[in-house]
């Protein structure tokens, strides 16, 4: 059994050359390998293409990196976590391009597989699609990606034996599991080093033959950023919850469900053991709890809000590319996300706005092109009074002809038949005022019996 050298923070560092296109772990600063990330920012090496799912929090991570004026181009899908990045690519300082998180996730597992690319039906007909081959296959459009290679890979696993066989702790195989297959040098920073033997093979990720070198680094709560903690309180209004409500009563008993960022996070609230739902959350995890009551990221999995949350019995854990293999494949039955606008034809737009550069579209096309059901949370109108219900959506594009139920604080609308139908009417809103404050041609099939019927049993 071979064994796989152990070296410095520093000493990995140095094996980064100018001009090199470095992978780098994590999901924010869950499983990031921030302690070479930030040996790296020390060396100064400059030049270099950073590919992650975003560039870490200010000042830590590939964070530290873009500070330093290291990193000339960026590719990954939720970059505006980061203000720098955003500022940055505004005044053209780093060039960047912009891949959905499950695109990214599976472009480095085909680069790591010796696969030149592959076609895949998320992004199709939008602005990331634009100047990529394209081709209709089983009647459906399909977005060419090529596959993914680095010169090195910077990744955090939990335990590593001599041999470089690893083990990633909880949400933390995300992005890391792809990126050990995909470089040509793998530095992997674990929290314990175990002479070989120690590690029982049926519960290692990453066979050691992927990694070329270990450097041991204790992970803290000052690595973790914005991870670190829960919240002890929030404040939510009593529409937004109503909207959450609403949508929870589509849910049915085995229904395995992914719920975006907003007001679809309140609907975890409102689930119970009982209730048999199974949450999924695309950063890798299947049977998410509630929040815990106290402590972070060191001793909880994290959600795609990179929030700390419980592990219900059943959970499992999985990596990002096996995540988005369930969700293109079908295999999440319902979700639940947010708008910016929603359109006659179902169309839904909520990633970018006009003006602003094209940075987080994290893993929103994949869910809503890919899951059974999607249903779409949003405020009726901006506060200027501007419908979000459109007759045909003026944003760019998440997806087309994806949604099938629309959930706003005034009104409940889906697409029988492929027309925009008012099937129903919050509490405290009025016919007239739908009308009024909707820009779309809709139907309307209110049924009296069963909107009194849901504001007795759903909303109060």
């Amino acid at each position: 059994m071979k064994r796989v050298p152990q070296i410095t923070a520093a000493e990995a560092a140095a094996l980064v050359k100018v001009g090199d296109t470095v992978l780098g772990g994590g999901f924010g600063m869950t499983g990031n390998p921030v302690h070479l990330l930030h040996a790296l920012a020390e060396t100064g090496t400059k030049n270099l293409t950073f590919i992650g799912n975003n560039v870490g929090e200010p000042g830590l991570g590939g964070g530290r990196l873009l500070k330093n004026g290291q990193i000339k181009k960026m590719i990954g899908s939720f970059f505006t976590s980061n203000p720098d990045a955003v500022k940055a690519a505004q005044a053209g300082e780093v060039a960047y391009e912009l891949l959905p998180q499950g695109t990214l996730a599976e472009a480095i597992r085909a680069g790591g597989a010796g696969i030149g690319g592959f076609y895949t039906p998320t992004s199709a007909g939008t602005l990331i699609a634009q100047g990529r081959e394209t081709k209709i296959i089983d009647g459906v459009e399909q977005v060419f990606i090529k596959g993914i290679r680095a010169n090195v890979a910077f990744i955090r696993a939990w335990r590593a034996d001599t041999a470089g066989n690893l083990t990633y702790r909880m949400t933390e195989q995300n992005f890391n599991r792809a990126m050990a297959t995909a470089a040509d040098l793998v530095v992997a920073e674990v929290e314990e080093i175990v002479p070989v033997g120690e590690l029982d093979p049926n519960h290692i990720h990453t066979p050691g033959c992927y990694v070329d070198y270990l450097v041991q680094a204790h992970v803290s709560l000052e690595n973790l950023g914005s991870s670190a903690s829960v919240g002890s309180s929030k404040k939510v209004s009593e529409s937004r919850m109503n909207m959450a409500r609403r949508a929870f009563a589509e849910l049915n008993k085995g229904d395995v469900v992914n719920l975006g960022i907003g007001i679809p996070t309140l609907v975890a609230d409102l689930i119970k053991p009982e209730h048999g739902i199974i949450l999924h959350t695309e950063n890798g995890m299947l049977g998410v709890g509630p929040s815990p009551i106290d402590g972070g990221a060191m001793d909880y999995p994290v959600n795609a809000g990179k929030i700390p949350v419980t592990a219900l019995p059943g959970s499992s854990y999985f990596d990002s590319t096996d995540s988005f293999a369930m969700i293109r494949g079908g295999h999440v039955d319902v979700a639940i996300m947010g708008g910016l606008e929603v359109d006659e034809q179902g169309n839904l737009a909520n990633w970018a706005v006009p003006g602003k550069p094209l940075l987080g579209v994290g893993g929103a096309m994949d869910l809503a092109s890919g899951a059974k059901k999607l249903i779409v949370t949003l405020t009726h109108a901006d506060p200027d009074g501007t419908s979000k219900i459109v007759p045909q959506c003026t944003l760019p594009l998440t997806a087309h002809g994806v949604v099938d139920l629309v959930i706003t604080d005034l009104a409940v609308f889906a697409y029988p038949d492929g027309q925009l139908t008012l099937i129903e009417l919050m509490p405290g809103a009025t016919l007239e005022e739908v009308r009024a404050k909707t820009a779309a041609k809709f139907i309307e099939q209110l049924e009296k019996d069963k909107v009194e019927k849901n504001e007795t049993s759903i909303y109060r």
